[in-house]
């Protein structure tokens, strides 16, 4: 007889639950596949397939041995579905012969259907927000939520149980992109495990904060300087045998690899306050380039590209000590792409530091610092 097999992605369906049935009949193979949706009085036909089977007189020829039929269900799916259960069921049919003609093989699932989303509601109040800035929202959540946080353009924040809150009591600190507009898109999202999803807007007031634009001219001088030491501790990096293609490459690829790692090394964040003091800038620097300055670089005299430069560029006394900002993990600390000589401080709930082009490097990976601790000097790498 057919073995059949009714695997869902998840224990009910919701807004899109995706299901596989596997159905086998390695002998002659299967005829046909049916698979039904139920619930009430309505039985829909999801898949309907049919196969040829190998011939009772033939040793050999061609056959279905096995088949894997992948759907989806659920209320962005399916019209008017309601919230009950529902049954998937599946008949494989196999080959008959002259003597044998064999009942079909039926097996049915059942699953509970959840539309609702969890609940969802601001607790803190006075949300006020700056492009390229950060916040903290408090709410709370139903029991079915099991991805919680603020979700804006391509970007989510997950959230936290609140230290001393309530079983459903929960924060998220979050980010406001720095080339985010306006703040419609930004919302405090809950799913369940099954896709339905509340969300609702937490932001009071929102400042704009335009980009403010550099030009930076590149030379042979500088691109000798800084390409060939990138290069060395880059081996991922190919070299284009001209110095301006380089950095380009530089420039261009590796930012976004470099990007792209800090934002995988988030998730490895400690879920708690590793920090308790607030957090202390470096001393007797000057800021010369901002967070978000959106630079156009040129050479002999055109332009050959345009990067925003993600940090905070200060000019202090060389190979001066740099304190951490505050208490917390070293979770980088080695040359880093565009970074040069960096480290990287986690400070617990998805809150980092990042210190770049240093001189010297004073800590290791894993290592716990505290605030004002000297994690190693300034530099130009």
């Amino acid at each position: 007889a057919p073995e059949l097999a009714i695997t869902p992605a998840a224990k009910a369906i919701g807004a899109r639950t995706a299901v596989t049935v596997t159905a086998a009949e390695p002998t002659r193979g299967l005829t046909g596949v049916k698979v039904e949706f139920v619930q009430g009085d309505r039985v829909e036909t999801l898949v309907a397939k049919t196969y040829v089977p190998e011939s009772a007189w033939a040793f050999w020829g061609t056959r279905t041995s096995s088949d894997a039929i992948k759907f989806e269900l659920g209320r962005e799916v399916q019209k008017n579905l309601k919230q009950l259960p529902a049954t998937i069921r599946v008949t494989a049919t196999r080959a008959s012969s002259w003597l044998r003609h064999p009942d079909p093989v039926v097996m049915e699932l059942v699953l509970p259907v959840r539309l609702t989303p969890p609940t969802l509601a601001v607790v803190s109040s006075f949300t006020y927000v700056s492009q390229g800035g950060c916040e903290a929202v408090v709410y709370r959540v139903g029991e079915t939520s099991v991805k919680d946080g603020v979700t804006t353009g391509g970007w989510f924040f997950p959230g936290f149980p609140l230290p001393g809150g309530g079983p459903q009591d929960r924060f998220a600190l979050f980010a406001v992109p720095y080339d985010l507009g306006e703040t419609s898109q930004m919302k405090l999202i809950a799913e369940d495990e099954v896709g339905n999803r509340a969300s609702t807007a937490m932001i009071d007031k929102f400042f704009p904060r335009p980009l403010h634009r550099d030009t930076i001219p590149l030379d042979d001088a500088f691109l000798g300087k800084v390409v060939p030491s990138i290069l060395s501790q880059t081996p991922e990096l190919t070299d284009k045998g001209d110095l301006l293609a380089n950095y380009l490459q530089i420039n261009r690829e590796l930012r976004k690899t470099d990007n792209a790692e800090l934002v995988e090394l988030a998730k490895s964040s400690q879920p708690r306050f590793l920090w308790t003091r607030p957090f202390q800038p470096m001393g007797s620097t000057k800021v010369m380039a901002h967070f978000a300055d959106r630079r156009s670089y040129s050479y002999r005299g055109s332009a050959v590209d345009q990067q925003d430069h993600l940090g905070l560029d200060m000019a202090g006394v060389s190979h001066a000590p740099i304190p951490a900002a505050n208490d917390g993990v070293v979770v980088l600390a080695r040359f880093f792409g565009i970074y040069g000589n960096a480290i990287v401080v986690d400070h617990g709930y998805g809150l980092m530091s990042l210190y770049g082009h240093l001189s010297a490097i004073d800590v290791k990976e894993g290592q716990t610092v505290t605030r004002g601790q000297i994690l190693g000097r300034t530099g130009d790498t």
